[in-house]
């Protein structure tokens, strides 16, 4: 029988704009430039992107605990405050940047709402921006080669 234009394996995920199958959304998280992490509201680990070149290192031993037990002790009380003025709804955004062996590493984290804005988790997304701070002039679509 053949596919409408609607019908759509069993195995997608439905998004909110579109769907995919699972093994596309690993594929998307793990190929993005970035490193993503995401903990729930009750503040566990729930995952970690493990890209080719991760900045920040992370085992599948972390899946499950709290995260404030992935951060440095002098940092945990800085995590509990974000965390605090994300579930309290005063932030949405946190953001920071550090030098580490001569790259420059831009690191965001994001409040996670649903529909009715109620604060589900956090996404912690960090990037060497490096080369992205060395670009000068322009280069188009069409320069590619």
């Amino acid at each position: 029988m053949p596919k409408t234009k609607d019908a759509k394996p069993a195995s997608d995920l439905p998004l909110s704009t579109g769907s995919l199958t699972i093994e596309q959304v690993d594929l998307l998280l793990t190929h993005l430039p970035v490193d993503v992490s995401f903990v729930d509201e009750r503040d566990t680990v729930r995952y970690y992107s493990a890209t080719r070149d991760r900045i920040f290192s992370r085992t599948p031993a972390v899946i499950g605990c709290k995260v404030q037990n992935c951060h440095p002790g002098k940092s945990v009380h800085i995590v509990d405050a974000i965390l605090k003025a994300f579930k309290a709804g005063d932030k949405d955004t946190a953001e920071f940047w550090i030098e580490i062996e001569g790259k420059f590493i831009y690191i965001r984290y994001f409040a996670a709402r649903d529909s009715r804005r109620a604060y589900r988790g956090c996404l912690e997304v960090s990037q060497d921006v490096t080369g992205i701070r060395a670009l000068k002039g322009q280069k188009r679509l069409l320069d590619w080669k």
